[in-house]
């Protein structure tokens, strides 16, 4: 988009109380954010929810001053401008009836194509959760997911760092513009996580921090992907409003079960109980739950003389090769393994090449 547009769509988004909906409705009636602006009063009046206070502002010159020093910054710090109406725009974030009208980032972010998933959870991380995400994010490497978080303490960092660390794009949404970082603390991994993705954020550079900006920073986090994952939350939490934005868009959501008792599993537990989340006890759930195929060179398996499979591995795979093409449960039911260690045993034996999933929740013996 132009300097002009940019401006215009600038001044929209700086008005108070207008909302990301209406604002959507206005350049969907009137054709851009400009037009908005020079239109008549009594043209205006005429959509339902915009009133006499929203035209005041509207009509206010503030905002386009606003705006002015906004795209300055804009322009000198290489920071991207993302319009829902443009084809860089996240696609999953158009499907969101709040999606903000502008999205600023910054960094290395390709989405084009990409499995997304987000990962959050309670600041206060237990071992038991930073081993599970830090083993979670490592075995779905191979699928090349995009990890999305909030970039706060706790489980976001921690998903982060472990996506760096095994050549994952990640993304952090922030609760406020581009010209800071909050935690402090985590300044030092701004440039891995550039390198690696980057920053996505609706807030300005002259939005104050404050905590309530959490809530609407966490629709982000939600719109961007297929699923949020919830690793430790407790009775009460940020992560618990990510999940329940997740639902109400549609997405999967899946909740790492905890020992009862425990405060940092209660908030997760109590999403699978209400039946709000999946469970989620490892990598393959989330491959199976989202249909996620591997890629796999179709070779014989006896061929691929380097390829072992474990005992029930092998199982599994004299099954498929005696019965062809089986379904997930009836496969679990014939072998008698749960379900759940089924999945997890098939996604193995796809990265070794042995099966393949086919539509509609089959495998076969390569």
């Amino acid at each position: 988009m132009n300097s002009e547009d940019l401006l215009y769509i600038l001044a929209l988004q700086h008005i108070p109380n207008l909302g990301d909906t209406t604002a959507k409705k206005l350049i969907r009636h009137f054709g851009n954010a400009k037009n908005i602006f020079k239109e008549k009063k009594s043209n205006l009046l005429k959509l339902d929810g915009v009133g006499s206070v929203r035209i005041k502002e509207i009509n206010d010159s503030g905002h386009l001053k606003a705006a002015e020093d906004e795209l300055k910054f804009i322009d000198s710090n290489n920071i991207e401008c993302h319009y829902f109406q443009d084809i860089d725009y996240p696609e999953k974030l158009k499907h969101c009836i709040d999606g903000p009208i502008l999205l600023f980032s910054r960094g290395n972010i390709d989405l084009n194509r990409k499995r997304i998933i987000s990962i959050v959870g309670t600041r206060q991380i237990t071992s038991y959760g930073m081993q599970f995400c830090e083993k979670l994010i490592e075995d779905l490497a191979p699928l090349d997911p995009v990890i999305v978080s909030g970039f706060a303490y706790g489980v976001d960092i921690t998903a982060q760092k472990a996506a760096v660390k095994n050549g994952l794009q990640t993304i952090g949404c922030l609760a406020h513009g581009l010209n800071q970082i909050y935690p402090k603390v985590h300044k030092k991994y701004v440039g891995q996580v550039e390198e690696n993705g980057g920053f996505f954020t609706d807030f300005w550079s002259t939005d104050k921090f404050d905590r309530n900006n959490f809530l609407k920073r966490n629709r982000i986090i939600a719109g961007l992907s297929e699923a949020t994952i919830v690793i430790e939350s407790a009775e009460k939490g940020g992560a618990l409003v990510t999940a329940d934005i997740a639902g109400s868009y549609d997405r999967e959501v899946f909740a790492v079960p905890g020992r009862p008792g425990d405060k940092f599993s209660s908030g997760s537990n109590n999403l699978i109980k209400a039946q709000k989340a999946h469970v989620l006890t490892s990598a393959a759930d989330i491959a199976y739950i989202l249909n996620w195929e591997i890629e796999v060179k179709q070779k014989s398996v006896q061929k691929q003389l380097f390829v072992q499979l474990e005992d029930e591995e092998q199982k599994l795979y004299d099954f498929l090769k005696n019965r062809g093409k089986t379904e997930l449960d009836l496969l679990a039911l014939n072998c008698n393994f749960p379900t759940f260690k089924t999945a997890s045993l098939l996604l193995n034996m796809e990265l070794k090449g042995a099966i393949r999933p086919l539509p509609g929740k089959l495998f076969e013996a390569i």
